[in-house]
């Protein structure tokens, strides 16, 4: 039989305990409704009608989830988000570091057979409109966290299990823009109760 390594998890080192917190805006409903805050939800709607439309689902979804404004967590399908190589090769970096942290512990012991617990932290990956235009405007960016268990055997190949976890703030950061486009009006439809930020989860799971 293998042991198990109840030590520090691999990998741990250079990630967030936490998924990046919400941003600075205003509270929800927190300042009071102007004229041109209407005409900034008559787009949206507009706006998210046409990326449906044009086959950008997931932006379209994420949008119409945001004028909802019930707040609610939406989930999302995270191996399509795996399967994006951006967000692949950062999950993959991870796998690497992972199999040679536990090479080295494997050949610092007795060499048996043994288990390592492992853990990413939260990380980011970038997803730019190359990458995926739909993805791009649903999301931008994705806050992961593998974890999972490294098994290596007598002989020393190595197996993972593990775990690909989602958890994103989805809002509009005051200050910011994207494409010249400032995202203050969007932030106010938080701001206001016309709209209402949320965290979009989701996992998938993988054998390396």
């Amino acid at each position: 039989m293998g042991q198990t390594d109840l030590s520090e998890p691999l990998g741990r080192d250079g990630g967030w305990a936490e998924a990046e917190p919400p941003c600075t805006n205003a509270a929800f409903a927190e300042l009071p409704v102007r004229p041109y805050d209407l005409l900034t939800v008559a787009v949206c709607r507009t706006l998210a009608a046409l990326w449906h439309a044009l086959g950008l689902r997931q932006a379209a979804g994420m949008l119409r989830h945001y004028l909802g404004a019930t707040g609610t967590p939406r989930r999302v399908d995270a191996e399509a988000l795996l399967a994006l190589p951006a967000v692949r090769a950062a999950a993959d970096e991870q796998l690497r570091r992972w199999r040679e942290e536990a090479l080295r512990r494997w050949n610092a012991g007795p060499r048996a057979p043994a288990a390592y617990p492992a853990d990413s932290g939260w990380r980011d990956a970038l997803i730019t409109r190359r990458v995926s235009p739909d993805w791009w405007l649903a999301l931008r960016c994705v806050e992961f966290r593998l974890t999972g268990t490294v098994r290596v055997a007598a002989d020393g190949s190595i197996v993972i299990d593990y775990r690909f976890a989602v958890a994103k703030s989805w809002n509009f950061d005051r200050g910011k823009s994207e494409c010249g486009v400032p995202f203050a009006p969007f932030a106010r439809l938080h701001e206001t109760g016309l709209a209402r930020e949320f965290t979009v989860t989701g996992e998938a799971f993988g054998h390396a």
